[in-house]
């Protein structure tokens, strides 16, 4: 009997099962994305595309100059990055809306973004209002007050700040310097005599009246000066007032004139402001370990307001420039209350700058310009914010509560029954197999464990055998570790290949050591953060996820191995050579190293000098400057 007859499969499924079974295969089918189809349709125009998974979510939103161009670079059968794939094997179907410009694409893009929340996307999770300074109107003796929140009453309001400490701060400032009312109304019209805000001179006492109204609507006019960032007309007139209040022998008045100009001078020192003024805002971008930092330092009438701290995350492992070009957008775009300024300062040069200062002007409706080369003034801004956005993506990276979660994410990724709490990782730095220097870094919940570094100088090898050499530092560091000079790690990492990984084991086996697992780190093909080979000692080759904190501490441990590793090797070989370091420095020859010690006095002098000063010399550029500069400051 075949099988129909006996109401059986040759799969062994009864025949309705099957049946029901080809019937969805083909209704699949029948429904499944056809990329090529839908990729011929698409409009070499401006717009946004909307790229969703089967059950409708939004995955991802972008937009594009040329629709096909765009979209069609997410299908190519190459080239794309491992996250990018993720993506793309994801999409079922892509909504496409045709735009009549780019900036009309990026407002609408921005617009889906804030409302869509596509995991894929870079998101700026910032849906708070931002606070102001308010002075209220129709009073004998009106008042400043914090803010935050829709405006609806009178009066003038100067902000946004970026947050409400930058609100405190210039709050106090005013005490000082106007003594301007803060108390809240109903303190105020119930007071019979001063409160201890006059005893302190941060208060005039208008409640009362121990100052006229003309006298009150006079410092009001001039802390009206003062928030608009009016400063130098602000110094103009308290010099006049001083000078006036002198001539007519009231020297009390004189002299706290005196001491408000003094205080303003300092305020402005505070504030890195040398005779520049305008209204810029300022973003920088610092990357490390898979971490993103933007920095925003907010400047209005030429007063640095204060900054902010953001730490936006990137499912694409885009690079720090698209990174700070989707945040930017987002921060203007999304309908939250942002005073625009006349000017934005990047620290990368981002693709859609233009674009983004088109968005901008039709906004804001004068001109506003989006720039990365900056001189003077704004310089010295872009180098602040990008000083402190790598100052707080180092102190985020090394908070005890992320690395504890990095690590608990890599006894995950590695299989280990416990979560590890010391890790080692080997590095080696030469030149051309000259003066090869070995690091042995150690990270534990804290972090670094910079106490437990080592660095092993390699000799008796050939020239160039990283292999020997990692086997000489790795036999070196743990005949002393069992000896008791320290603990032993519970995850040793090697930097390299299957040929390194095989020479750590065989030390580890000569040592009879087997309780430590032996991970190597090798360069994946394109020799970026997030594509690294992963090589898992009797296991093989391992993947994590690329956005992962496990593999983000990998990358961390592994790049302050090879830091550590580079820094030795440079010291090692500068010794070894009759040499001074500034010969080391690429565009440094004898004419300039003569001008350079002439003008410090020797080698002690130059590296205790700034940037600035460097630039000083003759023949020394402002960018040769920065080369000397970073050259001999390596950590």
């Amino acid at each position: 009997m075949n099988s129909s007859d006996s109401g059986q499969s040759q799969s062994g499924k009864p025949a309705d099962v099957v049946g029901r079974d080809l019937a969805s295969i083909a209704e699949r089918e029948k429904h499944q994305f056809d990329v090529e189809a839908f990729l011929a349709t698409l409009p070499r125009r401006a717009g946004v595309y909307r790229m969703l998974a089967a059950d409708g979510s939004v995955l991802y939103v972008g937009k594009a100059r040329s629709l096909k161009s765009r979209v069609t670079s997410y299908f190519r059968a190459s080239g794309l990055s491992t996250k990018t794939i993720a993506l793309v094997s994801r999409i079922a179907s892509v909504e496409v809306t045709v735009t009549s410009s780019e900036t009309e694409a990026l407002l609408l893009e921005q617009s889906w973004i804030k409302q869509e929340r596509p995991p894929y996307n870079v998101v700026l999770r910032d849906d708070k209002s931002y606070p102001f300074i308010h002075l209220t109107a129709d009073e004998a003796y009106p008042r400043l007050a914090f803010h935050r929140g829709v405006k609806r009453k009178s009066g003038r309001y100067f902000g946004p700040y970026p947050s409400a400490g930058a609100v405190r701060e210039s709050l106090n400032l005013m005490q000082k310097l106007f003594q301007i009312r803060q108390c809240e109304d109903s303190f105020f019209k119930n007071r019979t005599r001063p409160c201890l805000q006059y005893q302190i001179e941060r208060c005039s006492a208008p409640c009362v009246q121990a100052i006229s109204e003309e006298d009150y609507a006079e410092d009001l006019r001039l802390a009206a000066l003062f928030l608009e960032g009016r400063n130098q007309t602000l110094l103009e007139e308290f010099k006049n007032k001083m000078e006036s209040a002198a001539a007519d022998l009231a020297f009390e008045r004189a002299a706290k004139y005196r001491d408000q100009i003094k205080q303003l001078r300092r305020i402005q020192e505070q504030q890195y402001v040398h005779g520049e003024d305008g209204d810029v805002d300022i973003f920088a971008i610092a990357s490390e370990a898979g971490v993103n930092c933007v920095q925003g330092v907010f400047v209005r009438g030429g007063r640095v307001l204060g900054h902010r701290t953001w730490f936006p995350r990137s499912e694409l492992d885009d690079a720090p420039a698209a990174v700070l070009e989707a945040f930017i957008s987002q921060y203007y775009f999304t309908g939250a209350d942002r005073e625009l300024p006349r000017s934005v300062i990047v620290s990368e040069e981002i693709s859609g700058a233009a674009v983004i200062a088109d968005a901008l002007t039709t906004a804001s409706g004068r001109k506003v310009a989006v720039a990365h080369q900056v001189r003077g003034q704004r310089a010295r801004w872009q180098e602040m914010a990008l000083e402190n956005a790598k100052i707080s993506n180092n102190a985020y990276i090394a908070d005890q509560r992320n690395v504890f979660s990095r690590f608990v994410a890599l006894q995950d990724g590695l299989g280990l029954d416990d979560v590890p709490s010391r890790l080692e990782c080997f590095d080696i730095s030469h030149t051309s197999g000259e003066k090869t220097v070995a690091s042995c870094v150690v990270f534990d919940h804290n972090g670094p464990l910079k106490s437990d570094y080592r660095r092993f100088n390699i000799d008796g090898i050939e020239p160039g055998d990283d292999y020997a050499a990692i086997e000489q530092a790795v036999r070196r560091r743990y005949l002393r570790l069992k000896n008791g000079e320290a603990a032993l790690p519970d995850v040793l990492l090697i930097d390299g290949g299957d040929g390194q990984l095989a020479k750590a084991r065989q030390v580890l086996e000569e040592l009879q050591i087997t309780d430590v697992a032996l991970l190597g780190v090798a360069k994946g093909p394109t020799r970026k953060a997030g594509f690294e080979r992963l090589l898992l000692d009797g296991v093989g080759e391992i993947s994590m996820p690329p956005s992962g904190a496990g593999l983000h501490l990998i990358q961390h441990i592994r790049d302050e191995a090879h830091r550590f590793a580079i820094t030795g090797h440079r010291q090692r070989r500068a010794k070894s050579r009759t040499r001074s370091e500034l010969d080391e420095i690429e565009g440094i020859g004898p004419k300039r190293k003569r001008e350079l010690i002439a003008h410090f006095g020797g080698i002690a002098g130059i590296k205790g000098a700034s940037r600035g000063e460097l630039a000083k010399v003759p023949g020394i550029s402002e960018r040769l400057a920065g080369t000397i500069f970073d050259a001999l400051h390596v950590e």
